[in-house]
């Protein structure tokens, strides 16, 4: 198993590699790269400040070349792209994320400052979310075929099948808009601070319900159904009809002796869903509700081309992804003593 192991983490070298050059590459033939965005910002202020004192501001007729150029140094965009690649990639060896060009701040203090939000939506929507598949995924395997499993499954499909984005939609409409029972955007109150801690409990969960229910309706699906096909799969089995045989109850059979052999490939993903649920924040719910998260800080970056939170948040995000990979594989080991990688 050590020698698998540090296969995989010797691998992991030439994966981030190939996932940085290949977005570092794409970013340079983006236009409207940071210095434009810089003097587009610039001629816009000029433009309401000339508006508002009639003048004129300098940068809404134009910026001096030297000018220019000096910003172009302080962005490190008068250095050659693969000299910039390079010292990127001596930063991100020292776990140096880089400094925002816009925010002016570490990328690493900006994830830390978004990241409750994104734990939050994250977190709760994997606790529900299995809570409420893998229970309902064995009922529907001891009950397949009855009207219960056919009601069930239409529901979890048509749940499925609805995106997020466009639920959350309907539930800011009906649930916040027309009947005015949940409010339409934030995490907590603006008077949150002043409430006692009975009532910040309140508050959160009043602010959190929409956004999760957003989230959790369509992510338990493939769970459920997982669950009740694992299930299906172990029931039919020789050692389930011997274990009836020799007198066990139903409850003996099924959660003494199915429910072990029957949540491996569930249990092995837990790992990837646990983590996902901390770094995963969805973009288009944190938009929709205004959830100050790391979706809506990787939108933002995108949006005004801050490329050292782009490129952070990548190298970060795809080095957990790899390292929970590897631990999801080695689940497998843990839980069933039976696989090799040999």
């Amino acid at each position: 198993m050590w020698v698998y192991i540090l296969k995989r983490l010797l691998l992991m070298i030439p994966t981030l590699l190939g996932v940085l050059l290949l977005t570092f590459v794409v970013i340079q033939f983006v236009p409207g790269g940071p210095v434009e965005q810089y003097l587009a910002e610039a001629r816009a202020a000029g433009g309401a400040a000339g508006a508002e004192g009639g003048a004129v501001y300098r940068g809404a007729q134009g910026v001096d070349p030297k000018r220019i150029e000096q910003i172009k140094a302080l962005y490190g965009f008068d250095k050659p792209a693969h000299e910039r690649f390079f010292q990127m990639l001596g930063q991100f060896a020292r776990f140096d994320l880089g400094t925002s060009f816009f925010q002016n701040k570490p990328v690493a203090d900006l994830i830390i400052e978004k990241l409750p939000v994104s734990i939050t939506l994250g977190l709760w929507t994997f606790l529900i979310s299995y809570g409420v598949a893998v229970p309902l995924g064995v009922a529907k395997a001891v009950r397949a075929g009855t009207r219960f499993d056919l009601v069930t499954t239409l529901i979890i499909l048509v749940g499925y099948a609805i995106p997020g984005f466009v639920l959350g939609v309907a539930l800011l409409v009906i649930f916040g808009g027309q009947l005015q029972w949940f409010p339409l955007r934030g995490l907590t109150s603006s008077n949150w601070e002043e409430l006692s801690w009975g009532a910040r409990i309140v508050d959160y969960l009043w602010h959190i319900t929409l956004p999760v229910t957003a989230m959790v309706l369509g992510s338990f699906a493939v769970t459920a159904m997982l669950t009740k096909n694992a299930f299906l799969e172990e029931i039919r089995k020789q050692y389930v009809m011997t274990a009836r045989a020799k007198g066990l109850s139903e409850r003996q059979v099924l959660w003494k002796h199915v429910f072990r052999n029957a949540l491996i490939p569930i249990v092995t993903g837990f790992p990837a869903a646990f983590i996902g649920a901390f770094f995963a924040g969805s973009l288009l719910i944190e938009t929709l509700f205004s959830l100050d998260g790391l979706g809506l800080l990787s939108y933002e970056s995108v949006i005004r081309r801050d490329y050292p939170v782009v490129l952070g948040t990548l190298f970060l995000f795809t080095l957990i992804g790899l390292v929970t990979k590897l631990i999801s594989d080695l689940c497998y080991v843990w839980v069933d003593p039976r696989v090799k990688f040999d």
